[in-house]
Formats: C-alpha cells, structure tokens, sequence
C-alpha cells in the first residue's frame, strides 16, 4: 500500500475539475435544479464521454494524446450500443458479456492505446447494460460524443499552455547536457557540467520509466525514447574521456541539433557528420558516439532502411505479429477466458440481485480485474480496497446532500485529485474515481442507510468474483517469470541469428517467428509486472530498457538479412560465431552478476548494428543484474 509523493499537476487539476462535470452542471441549470428527466440523462451520457476523453490522455506529443481519446471514446460509444443487447435476464445476456469481454482481452494485447479502448468497452457495455433511461440510444450516443469533445477541446486548450512533451524534453536535456560539457573551455567548468550530465541522464531514465509503467501495453514514442537513451551511452562516456583529457572537439553543434530534433524545435541536417579517421581518441570516439545517436534520431539512411524492412514484411508479417499477441499468445488466451469467467459470474450475479443499481457488481469486475492487460492480485487487492472506500465516501455524500447542486461541486473536487492519485498510487486513484462515478449515475436518485449498504454489497461481490474466479483459480497470475522470459527471449536471439546467416530460408522463418514470439511473451510478463505495485513494478520497469535493445537487435538482424539480398557482403562466419558467443554470454548475464566486460564485439558491414545493439543490451543486462546496486 505504500503511496509515492508525486508533483501536484495542476494544469491536469483544473482541467479534469472543470471538464467532467461541466456536462451535468449544463444540464442541471436548464433544468433549473437536481431533477429527473430526460435533461439530466443528458447531462449524465455528456459527462460519462467526458470522463473518457479526460481521463484517456497521459504524457507525450499531442497526436499520441488525440489518438488516446478517439480509441477511448470509440470504444465506449461501442460499449453503450453493445450493451443494449445485454439487458434483462436469461442466458442471451451473458452470452453477450462474455463475447465482448473475449474480445476486450485480445484488444488489451495489442497495445497501450487499445489496451485503454477495450477497458472502455468493458464499463460501458456494463453500465448500459442497466443504466436505462427515457433516451433513444441515438441521443444517447450523441450526448456522450458532444461530451469528450468538450474534454478534448479542453485538453488542446491545455496543450497549447505548455512548453512541449516532457518526456521528450527529459531525453533533449541530456544531450544538451553533453554539448555543454563539450563546450566547456576548464576543468572549473568540465566538473559541474559532468554533475549536470549525471544528473539529466538519470532524471531522463527516471521519467520515461515512469511513464511506460503508467501505461497499460506497448508504447512506440516511449520505446523510441528508451532507445535513443541507450544508444546515447557510448557518446556519454566519449565526452566524459574528452573533458577529462582536454581534447578540444567539434561536435558540439551537433549534439545541439540532436536535441533541437528530439524536442522537435527544428529537423535534422541531411547529413550526420562523416567519421574520423584520425586525431586523438577521444575525439573519434566523441564523433563515433553521435554518429550512433544520429542512426537513431533520424538519419536518413536509417530511415530508409526501416522502410525497406516495412516493405519487405507486408500485411502478411504484420497481421501474423498481430496474432503472435493475442490468439497465438497463451498469456493472451488464458487472460480472455479468466475475464470472460469472471464477467459472465458478475452477469448472472446482476440478474439475480434485487438491487436498484444491480450493474455494479459488473462494474466493479470490470475495474478490478481490467485496469490493464495481465493485470496481477497485488494490483486487484489495492483496486477493490480504493473501490470499496470510494463507495463508502460516495454513498455518504449522496445521502448527506441528496438533490443538493453541492453535489456537482463534489464531484469537480474529487475529479481534480484524479491527476494526482493516479500517479501516487492504484488504490488511492480508485478511492476518487469511485465516487465521480457513483455522483454521476446516482444524481436523482434518493439515498438511504439501506442503499448504500446495497453498493457496498455489490462492491464486495465483484471483489470476490475478480479475486477468486479470477486469481486464486489461476495459480499461474500469482507471479510474472520476468527472468525466465529475458532467458528465453536472449535464447532465441541467438537462435535467430545463427538462422539468419547460416540456415535455410525456411529456417529463417522459423527462427524469426520464434524469436519474436519470445519477445512477445517478455512483453507481456513485462507488463504483469508493470501492474503490480512498487516496488515490484518499479524494480520491473528497470528492466523495460534492455527489452527495447532486444526488440533493436532483433530488428537490425531482420535488416542485415535484407541488406545482404540486396547485394552487401555477407558476414564471415567468424564474426557470426564471435555475436553468437555474446548472445550466449547475455543469457548468463540475466542470470548471474558477472564482471564488467566493456569491451565492443568487432564486427563491421551489415553486422555492426546488430553488434552495436547487442553490446548495449549486454551492458544493460549488466547493471540490472542481481548483486549490482546501480541504478541502472
């Protein structure tokens, strides 16, 4: 249960108190006050798309943020039709919940932002499912999209108020950091600008960490990030040797244009500066370094390179990496049917109890057990205890002040801790949403000692459906093997890689398949972890850096493969055998805390970005190995 100490967002404060309940509001002063009718439903289907497309954006670029709502409304537009084939009793209605919570948990796989989506899905097939009203569905529907674009249109309000993605940002400042180091002219001024560097390297690592762990799947800006992070490490240590040595280098300009490219301010030059031959050591090494830097950022070779491969795979690879995922992934499957079990147990529970709101048993299954894919039971218990302490709080404002308009002021206060809580803790975030969701379905509806203690016993039945049906059925939830699957997943590198330059095509194939339905498999365990809370994820996401180098080693060796059909030389078999015996040696490194080997593997021609990556993946392997205390 412990609670991180985040910064208050209050952008994100004022936003989210402002944005969800406008809608109700809206509609409580064309009615004139807190009554039944077809205008409060309104307002109530307004703040529902509201509360969608405030809650849908995290940190990143604006489109990341839009592609987030329009997934998240989408599918919660989806939720309410679907569930209205869901409505009333007999076995045609769980039928229908079970469907759609298969389908949800194959989406969760897919990615964060579909992830989020297929969550939609769940809530409001379930809150449609019971929550009738006078409207046609069409208005209904209507009233929800004119909500979330109204929180859209305030989120792009706030998006033009701040100075840019801060992700990106933490990323930018540690290659301005570099260039400062570069520029100094003493040891007077090298030393502070070193401690600078530090410092920024370690708050960028921190930050999109951070961010990753708050998301549930796949993050493609954050796994850019994390990259361009690793690869920066040989040009950190370049310039650290040049400043203590006092060799003047040229590359400062340089390193300011990566920055000014990562915080988008302006593009790349169309040339990366050209290698040195000559000079001292360190200076080639500093030039070695942002060439490195420049392939991930955005060099246009690189770039041409990773369209070729997205040619070359088609829509065949990529629907076949799709189902890798989701049908084919046993993680996947397994997690549909536990969801699928325990929504359709809370189905038959709602038609069988005599409750004025009896959806929430549903609602609560889907919260619990849905707030990410894979999620794990430490994260379950903290969702169901938030819950139950949000409906005991929600409960006893509706009673304390049942029809009053102080009720919407209520709900701005807990929507504005929203920002925080979910930053601070899983639990603490359930404690407030909880009772926006309770002012906001049960506004007109009279409040008593023997309804709330009806809520509290619907909660408490949708906490035990998730954790029995859910988990305790399912000794395999109990823990994530993250080490077993970073084993595995380095195992079938190798693999692929001795496929890729000594075997058939059809072995080839094969070892591809195989390799990338390990990473697949690290992905998921990966985000088990994510959702457990600190300081297991937190020590989890430690590891989230040297899953991406695998995935770029991966992909450089999909690239080498392509390279050589289109006529470069093939790699001598030597320096195969030398990459194969540092993949073997990195599935030792997993296990065991071995001695620094900073040493980089030689190899040149369409291997040596397979080396590069294979060297940062080693050493990061290293520094998260047992027995290190580093932060890396």
């Amino acid at each position: 249960m412990r609670t991180g100490r985040p910064a208050v967002p209050w952008r994100d404060v004022v936003r989210f108190a402002l944005a969800i309940p406008a809608p109700l509001a809206l509609a409580v002063a064309v009615e004139g006050g807190i009554e039944p009718g077809a205008t409060l439903s309104a307002g109530t289907f307004g703040t529902m798309g509201a509360l969608v497309a405030t809650l849908a954006p995290q940190a990143g670029p604006l489109r990341e943020k839009l592609r987030r709502i329009v997934t998240a409304t989408a599918f919660g537009a989806l939720g309410l039709l679907a569930g209205g084939f869901a409505t009333g009793g007999g076995w045609v209605p769980v039928g229908v919940i079970a469907l759609i919570s298969v389908v949800a948990a194959q989406i969760s796989a897919i990615s964060a932002t579909m992830s989020l989506g297929s969550l939609q899905l769940l809530i409001y097939t379930a809150l449609s499912s019971g929550f009738l009203t006078s409207l046609a569905w069409q208005t209904e529907v209507a009233f929800f999209l004119l909500g979330a674009g109204w929180a859209t249109l305030t989120t792009l309000v706030q998006t033009r108020t701040e100075a840019g993605d801060p992700d990106r940002a933490a990323v930018a400042a540690v290659f301005t950091r570099i260039a400062r180091l570069l520029e100094a002219e003493d040891a007077a001024q090298a030393e502070p600008a070193r401690r600078e560097l530090t410092t920024a390297l370690n708050a960028a690592y921190d930050r999109v960490i951070r961010s990753r762990s708050h998301h549930a799947g796949r993050v493609r800006e954050l796994s850019e990030l994390a990259g361009v992070l690793n690869s920066a490490a040989p040009l950190v240590e370049a310039s650290v040797a040049a400043a203590r040595a006092r060799v003047p280098v040229d590359d400062a300009t340089a390193v300011h244009d990566l920055a000014a490219a990562l915080t988008g301010e302006r593009e790349l030059p169309g040339e990366r500066p050209p290698p040195l031959e000559e000079g001292h050591h360190a200076r080639r090494a500093v030039r070695h370094g942002v060439r490195l830097v420049w392939n991930v950022v955005g060099d246009p070779e690189e770039r041409a390179g990773a369209a070729a491969v997205q040619q070359r795979t088609g829509a065949g690879d990529r629907l076949r990496d799709l189902a890798d995922r989701t049908l084919a992934s046993a993680d996947s499957r397994a997690f549909a049917v536990r969801l699928a079990l325990c929504m359709s147990v809370a189905e038959v529970a709602r038609q069988l109890l005599p409750s004025a709101r009896p959806y929430w048993v549903l609602l609560t299954v889907a919260i619990v057990l849905k707030p990410d894919f894979g999620s794990v039971f430490g994260r379950a218990v903290q969702r169901g205890a938030g819950t139950l302490l949000g409906v005991l709080l929600g409960s006893a404002l509706l009673a304390g002040l049942s029809g009053s308009p102080w009720l919407l002021g209520a709900m701005a206060l807990f929507a504005g801790v929203l920002p925080w809580a979910r930053a601070a803790n899983f639990g603490l975030f359930s404690v407030f949403q909880t009772p926006v969701i309770l002012l906001m379905l049960d506004l007109t509806l009279p409040h008593n000692a023997g309804l709330v203690g009806e809520r509290l016993v619907d909660t408490l039945i949708g906490c035990a459906i998730v954790l029995v049906v859910g988990y305790l059925l399912w000794p395999q939830t109990w823990r994530a093997p993250l080490d077993q699957a970073l084993h595995d997943a380095a195992v079938a590198l190798d693999g692929f890689v001795e496929a890729a330059f000594t075997g058939s095509p059809a072995d080839r194939r094969r070892a591809r398949r195989r390799n990338y339905r390990a990473l697949t498999e690290l992905q998921t365990q990966l985000q088990r972890r994510l959702a457990e809370p600190p300081p297991i994820s937190t020590r989890a996401a430690a590891w989230w850096p040297v899953i991406v180098a695998l995935e770029r080693t991966s992909d450089a060796v999909t690239e080498a493969v392509i390279a050589t059909r289109a006529g470069e030389p093939v790699p001598d078999l030597a320096q195969v055998a030398v990459l194969r015996r540092a993949i073997r040696q990195l599935e030792e490194d997993v296990r065991t805390s071995t001695a620094d080997d900073d040493a980089e593997i030689l190899a040149d021609g369409v291997l040596a970005p397979v080396a590069r990556e294979v060297d940062t993946a080693r050493r990061l392997v290293r520094e998260n190995a047992p027995g290190r205390r580093g932060r890396r």
